[in-house]
């Protein structure tokens, strides 16, 4: 399994000299295996420089693009980057969206109404690949060769976490995760997506000055990230959704700051998500 990170900000994309170690595009995680259908972690920003990458490699093989999106709610920094998948002009393409339903109106008509005029210029009908809305919620469901586990984690909307399976590793998908104000307590949901897996993606946006000025605004500290990796006796830790108003350096500094908290030294790894960076998962042997 090989996930490779195309957007790692959270809020909203952010550019400049200052961005250029970890990146300023929002939420997009490639996760990649040897057979199976390759399945996208959200639709940020990343997902346009994802796109870039992929097309030329299906034109080379002669074969439009089958992939899924594991969608975890749908404000703009996770959506933003859909409309922009070039794979999505190919004819025969199919991207399928599993994402949960917000309050009394379905995934697909959120989401066709996102993309439309006046906020886009074209409509998600008018693409040549085929776009299929899946609603998912409290659940698990299978692909060629993966397991999906879907369980709703504390945010500011309706919002999933995803844990993925296959071929005897596991990753941990918890992007927008609303840590508890004693930043002690770890929700079920929480708990069975990160048990034991070997990679955890998790919300790292404040420190704990930050949070003490946002903590309802939806997000986790980066000593709560670490608090969860080690509850759930994770193998590798990566700090995601980044701050806009983080730089290079400060990023940096929360990266080895997380590394100092005590105990974190059990983790096999603690580093901060970088755009182009690629991971190798593997099982621990």
């Amino acid at each position: 399994m090989r996930l490779t990170f195309y957007g790692v900000r959270g809020s909203c994309p952010c550019s400049g000299p200052s961005y250029a170690t970890f990146g300023g595009a929002t939420s997009c995680v490639l996760l990649e295996t040897d057979t199976g259908t390759p399945i996208i972690f959200d639709a940020g920003t990343g997902m346009r420089a994802l796109g870039t990458d992929l097309q030329p490699r299906l034109h080379e093989r002669g074969i439009p693009l089958h992939a899924r999106v594991l969608l975890t709610h749908l404000h703009y920094d996770h959506l933003l980057g859909l409309p922009f998948f070039s794979p999505l002009e190919d004819p025969g393409a199919v991207v399928e969206i599993y994402g949960p339903r917000q309050g009394e109106t379905s995934l697909a008509d959120l989401i066709n109404g996102a993309v439309t005029p006046p906020f886009f210029p074209v409509q998600m009908t008018e693409f040549a690949g085929d776009v299929r809305l899946v609603e998912v919620a409290d659940e698990d469901f299978a692909t060629e060769d993966a397991t999906v586990t879907s369980r709703w984690v504390p945010h500011t909307d309706p919002t999933l976490g995803y844990r993925v399976e296959s071929g005897g590793v596991s990753v941990a998908y918890v992007p927008d995760h609303q840590a508890p104000l004693d930043r002690l307590t770890i929700s079920d949901g929480v708990r069975d997506l990160c048990q034991g897996v070997d990679v955890l993606i998790h919300d790292a946006q404040y420190d704990d000055e930050e949070f003490a000025r946002r903590s309802d605004w939806g997000h986790s500290t980066v000593a709560y990230a670490v608090r969860v990796a080690l509850e759930a006796g994770v193998r590798q830790l990566v700090l995601f959704h980044h701050d806009p108003a983080h730089d290079d350096e400060r990023i940096l500094a929360l990266e080895e700051a997380a590394r100092q908290i005590p105990g974190a030294d059990g983790l096999e790894l603690i580093v901060a998500a970088r755009e182009g960076m690629t991971l190798d998962v593997g099982a621990m042997t």
